[in-house]
């Protein structure tokens, strides 16, 4: 079930136009499956937000201290929103889903990343886009690649299927979906 969103996130007016926005979604606590769905369904809920692909969830190994296993996922969204707004969407509805920042790369309820917004770089202290490890860790490019292989990571300037053989996938196993 989706989690209802306030209606006075930072929705910002680009004048009607949109931007193509990459996410990636991981869980590891409670039901990482239902989390997750519920997230997408809570994406696909907020005003300027239209989701459009999702990829199959993926079993990682966890960075960090000793926790269970994530299952990570990315999306593709097109958004009415600036990247700052947007990222405190995304910050929104992981406390909504009950995300709690207690320890570096930690276990979490939800986390949810801005990877890439259309083909721009911004370098923010809050906010770097293309996110700053995504060309490093297989649980983001291999669910992305599944998605959209031909988006150009405009810093590198490769493909993200280009991208891929440069990490290693061994950790990261395609999951079966419970209906």
């Amino acid at each position: 079930m989706p989690i209802e969103i306030e209606k006075r996130l930072p929705i910002a007016d680009v004048s009607n136009k949109s931007a193509r926005s990459a996410i990636a979604l991981g869980s590891n606590m409670g039901d990482p499956q239902v989390i997750l769905a519920a997230a997408l369904e809570t994406l696909a809920q907020t005003p300027g937000i239209i989701l459009e692909g999702k990829s199959s969830l993926y079993q990682t190994k966890a960075i960090g201290p000793p926790q269970p296993d994530y299952l990570n996922g990315c999306a593709i969204l097109r958004v009415a929103m600036l990247p700052q707004a947007l990222l405190a969407t995304l910050l929104t509805i992981e406390n909504k889903f009950g995300r709690v920042r207690q320890e570096h790369w930690g276990p979490r309820t939800l986390d949810l990343d801005l990877l890439l917004y259309d083909d721009l770089i911004l370098n923010e202290p809050n906010l770097q886009i293309p996110h700053p490890r995504m060309h490093k860790r297989a649980f983001v490019l291999v669910p992305l690649a599944e998605i959209a292989p031909t988006w150009i990571e405009p810093v590198s300037e490769q493909t993200i299927q280009n991208m891929l053989p440069e990490v290693d996938c061994s950790d990261v196993h395609l999951v079966k979906v419970n209906n």
